[in-house]
């Protein structure tokens, strides 16, 4: 019978020593197979120091249990008292993982593989774990062989024996073994097939890289020849179909799930061609792929490349033919821009629900160090062989002896690298799991943290110093590529290493820059001396050169801020918005590197980078009409004269342009707060409605001067601006010039004459103002779609207008002015007009036959006529088949016909007339669908060049650079110019098909 008291005492004792579950443990404790040690300090000592002393002292009791008879039993309990080496291995491997207490509960005698305490057990390699293996004669065996090695390491990690680098090491070092091992097997059953061939193993991934995880994929590529002394074509493939009769057992031997649950998945999906592609290789035919058709990330993954076992000399043939080329990668165009790609993708994949919990692939994860790590070996191992290691803190170690990487960075990379493989570690090996997966479950945190030597608060104490590793993690990853470039221009602590100027300029060659010393010239003057603007700048340029880097032209990107810089850096203010608010820097950089225009219109107004941050500026939204007209207004009201007027409004107006640039740039690029737009038709929307009520704006303001000017408060005959074209249609774009009728009505009492001649001086006055020669980008006012054109008068009053298209109007004209908007001037005016003109545009009886004749016609002259010579006309965003005339003139050809009936189509906009056509059944949702994508497409590619040429273009542009930013802005990543012609091309072609069928059919 129990004594009073105790087990109160037990229940505290335990409790005092981490048990989560005392009433259990005491239970377990006073059964029979723990009677002889029950009362023992030492046992509850040592239980009390695993990572989970409830599941250790569970596991224990089922390794007792499984004991063959009591003299065993007894051996194992007396060996695990008076020897601590076994007591610390045993009880820790107990407390940390379920997986191989279910090992050792099945396979008794197992435990003995711990006692061994000598100096050569301590560090284990490839030669000791093949000794380890020796008896497997079959699949079975091996596994079983291979958890009892498993158990060795398990060991001598959880007691600290082994650092995790020693780990992963040995590791890869017992994979090496047991891919020996299990090739063995399988030449053992097919002699004849071994015979045939020589067959070399080559590890990859992590277990060529020294640093395997205890459950992973085992990467390998196989390399096959014939034997030795065979001859000829067809020897050469029976000895490749042997070598993959050998491979193929040799994975199933690993991968397969016996009675002993399997070892780990061998991937071969590294190989050249992928699953795709012949599951083993000759050398020559390994040699001919890498040469012509590899990708980036296959040479990334040759880093890691390591013969383990099969043929050694084949195997050292392998990696002394592909290394050279593994060493070349950073020659290849978009290199950098490849690897960054490569691993954004990865990112991209994972799970929402995981993000936050993932160790090895989410922001901040273990692939964010590795990535780093490698990219900098490609760069710069081309001319120091000291960076050729395939181990990843080996490398890092390198770099920064190098001085390729700063000693306090990488010094902080390695700490969280440790710990983030730590957790990796002992997450994968409680239950033997493939996962890199942060658990959620409170217990399962607290024996993680427990197992990482946290004792005091280990949930919380883990969680702070995972997300403090991760956080480190995530700010120097991009930080260790671009750092030494300020280095290796700026003044160092004596005795720190840096990169030498070849090394720099590799660098940034491998970025991208076409300019690399004028690039690094730049550098320099950014972020040498000792000011608050070049300490602020010393702490943004690594970040700003990632960004300029993903840009089709770093160099202009680069250029443009040290522009910016010199004009603002002693401005409080702008260092403020680059330090401190998160967008601005990444809007900044995107802008600055995206083309001409928006530089081009900071250049002029630096202030206007304020724009480009979170607070009071606005942001990137552009303003409404009514807006940008009240500010105009008010301008000019506070202006002296009419030029100082007008320059204000177009101050108002180029500081929005920008803004807009700005808004479809970083629209267009994405950056980490705000992704790609999805919608490129909202982009268009945007971009069309914002340059339209700008310019709507600035007619006004420019109108509200030039009449106080020359007349003070009242102009003696009514005037409205009609916008044309584009305009009319809210679809300008950054070079649209401004399409637009005068119209004017004397006022009660003035003679014609002199209203007339008041309405010609404001438009003379008015086109003159808004192209003086000035800082702003000119307004071009185009009055061309008047009556008679340029052989009419340039201003009518509202009753020419009227006499004129009763009896002398043109099916053109009527065309033209399915466009017409008011836009500014004298509101009732502009409403008496549209009412005028909408029985032309919208006639009662539709259109007769002739009419469309001559539309079409019309059509096919301009198509003819206007196209410029030498222009590739299936590239012709404008004039070219399937392209913004196409398309319009189809949507318009239905607006005439139908707009009397249907009052949908009663609109100024393109889009908006498709989508009211597809309503109506006047054209089915498949076809309005080509049509709309392909206007988009159109306008964007114009608005594109724009951009980027800081001129208007229809075409694309020749020059390489500048065809790869439009391609850039349009979605297509570096390399990928063809694959957006193809894309235009594509496009036009099925809209091309359309407007056959709906225009001239």
């Amino acid at each position: 019978m129990t004594a009073p008291g105790r087990r109160s005492s037990t229940f505290t004792r335990l409790l005092r020593h981490g048990f989560t579950d005392p009433s259990a443990a005491e239970r377990l404790l006073d059964g029979v197979e723990l009677a002889p040690v029950r009362n023992d300090p030492v046992l509850l000592e040592a239980l009390g120091a695993t990572a989970d002393p409830d599941l250790a002292l569970h596991g224990l009791v089922r390794l007792l249990e499984a004991q063959p008879d009591p003299t065993a039993r007894r051996e194992l309990l007396d060996t695990l008292i008076a020897a601590k080496p076994l007591r610390d291995r045993l009880l820790g491997v107990l407390g940390a993982s379920e997986a191989l207490a279910d090992h050792l509960a099945r396979h008794a005698g197992d435990w003995q593989a711990l006692v061994t305490y000598e100096p050569r057990d301590l560090h284990r390699g490839v030669a000791e774990f093949e000794r380890g293996l020796a008896e497997a004669t079959d699949p079975v065996s091996l596994r079983v062989a291979y958890r009892r090695c498993l158990l060795s390491i398990a060991a001598r990690d959880v007691c600290g024996t082994i650092d995790v680098a020693e780990t992963a090491a040995e590791l890869a070092d017992l994979a090496t073994a047991t891919l020996r091992a299990a090739l063995a097997l399988a030449e053992a059953a097919a002699p004849e097939d071994a015979a045939l061939c020589r067959l070399a193993v080559i590890a990859m991934g992590k277990c060529g890289g020294h640093e395997l995880n205890y459950v992973s994929d085992v990467d390998v590529i196989f390399v096959g020849e014939p034997a030795e002394g065979a001859d000829g074509a067809a020897d050469e493939a029976r000895a490749m179909r042997a070598a993959t009769a050998l491979a193929s057992h040799l994975m199933r031997i690993c991968s397969e799930t016996t009675v002993e649950g399997s070892i780990w998945p061998v991937d071969a999906n590294l190989r050249p061609e992928g699953r795709n592609g012949p599951l083993v290789r000759t050398l020559s035919s390994h040699l001919a792929y890498y040469q012509r058709w590899a990708k980036t990330w296959e040479f990334q993954a040759l880093l890691k490349a390591r013969p383990v076992a099969g043929d050694p000399g084949l195997g050292a043939e392998y990696v002394a033919a592909l290394q050279p080329l593994v060493w070349q990668a950073a020659d290849r165009e978009n290199f950098v821009p490849d690897v960054q790609k490569m691993r954004r993708r990865v990112v991209e994949t994972i799970p929402v629900a995981e993000v936050d919990r993932q160790l090895k692939l989410g922001p901040g994860g273990l692939r964010d160090v590795e990535f780093a790590v490698q990219l900098l070996q490609l760069v710069h191992g081309r001319s120091d062989t000291s960076l050729h290691s395939g181990t990843t803190l080996d490398a890092l170690e390198s770099l920064a002896a190098g001085g390729y990487v700063g000693r306090a960075d990488a010094a902080q990379l390695d700490e969280a690298y440790r710990f983030l493989r730590s957790m990796e570690h002992r997450i994968q090996l409680h239950r033997l799991r493939r996962t890199h997966l942060v658990p959620e479950d409170e217990a399962d945190l607290r024996r993680l943290g427990r197992s990482l030597g946290l004792r005091t608060d280990p949930v919380t104490g883990l969680l702070r110093a995972w997300k403090r590793h991760a956080s480190v993690v995530r700010r120097l990853h991009e930080k260790l590529f671009y750092r030494p470039l300020l280095d290796a221009v700026a003044q160092l602590a004596p005795g720190e290493a840096r990169l030498s100027p070849e090394a720099a300029r590799e660098r940034m060659v491998a970025l991208g820059y076409a300019d690399p010393a004028a690039a690094l010239r730049h550098l320099e003057a950014l972020a040498s001396g000792v000011t608050r603007k070049a300490a602020i700048q010393r702490t943004l340029l690594p970040v700003l050169l990632g960004w300029f880097a993903d840009s089709a032209d770093p160099d202009t990107g680069l250029l443009n801020f040290r522009k910016v810089s010199d004009a603002l850096g002693t401005t409080p203010w702008y260092l403020r918005l680059l330090r401190d608010e998160g967008a601005a820097a990444e809007n900044l950089a995107r802008v600055l590197s995206a083309g001409r225009l928006a530089p081009d219109l900071l250049m002029r107004a630096p202030e206007a980078v304020a724009l480009l941050g979170d607070g009071n500026a606005g942001g990137l939204a552009p303003r409404g009409r009514l807006q940008l007209e009240q500010e105009t207004l008010a301008a000019v009201r506070r202006a002296d004269g009419a030029v100082q007027a007008v320059t204000a409004a177009r101050g108002v107006r180029r500081r929005e342009l920008f803004r807009t640039a700005a808004a479809d740039i970083v629209g267009s690029y994405g950056t980490e707060a705000q992704p790609v737009e999805a919608d490129q038709g909202a982009l268009v929307d945007l971009v069309g409605g914002a340059v339209s009520d700008l310019t709507a704006a600035t007619l006004a303001g420019t109108l509200r001067a030039v009449v106080r000017e020359g007349w003070g408060d009242t102009l003696p005959t009514r005037f409205a601006i009609i916008g044309m074209g584009r305009f009319g249609g809210h679809e300008l774009g950054y070079g649209s010039d401004a399409d637009v009728l005068f119209v004017h009505e004397p006022r009660d009492g003035v003679d014609e004459r002199e209203a007339s001649d008041a309405a010609n001086k404001v438009v003379s006055e008015m086109r003159r103002l808004l192209q003086v020669p000035s800082a702003d980008p000119p307004l071009l006012i185009d009055a061309d779609l008047r009556p008679e054109g340029r052989s009419g008068p340039l201003v009518r009053t509202l009753k020419s207008y009227e006499a004129y298209y009763r009896r002398w109007s043109l099916v053109w004209e009527r065309h033209a002015l399915l466009r017409a908007e008011f836009v500014a001037g004298d509101a009732d005016l502009g409403r008496r007009f549209t009412e005028l003109v909408d029985p032309l545009r919208y006639p009662a009886d539709g259109l007769g036959e002739d009419a469309v004749r001559e539309i079409r016609r019309l059509k096919a002259r301009m198509e003819s006529e206007r196209l410029p010579r030498g222009a590739d006309p299936k590239l012709h965003a404008k004039l070219g088949p399937g392209g913004l005339s196409d398309v319009e003139w189809t949507v318009q050809l239905i607006q005439l016909r139908h707009g009397h009936v249907e009052r949908g189509l009663r609109t100024t906009r393109t889009r908006q007339a498709l989508s009211a056509a597809c309503d109506a059944g006047l054209i089915s949702a498949e076809n309005a669908g080509t049509l709309d994508e392909a206007w988009v497409l159109a306008t964007r590619v114009r608005n594109a060049v724009m951009l980027v040429r800081g001129r208007a273009a229809d075409t694309f542009p020749t020059d390489p650079r500048e065809l790869a930013a439009v391609g850039r802005y349009l979605g297509h990543g570096p390399g990928h110019a063809g694959d957006m012609l193809d894309e235009y091309r594509r496009t036009a072609r099925r809209a091309r098909a359309v407007v056959e069928d709906l225009f001239y059919a």
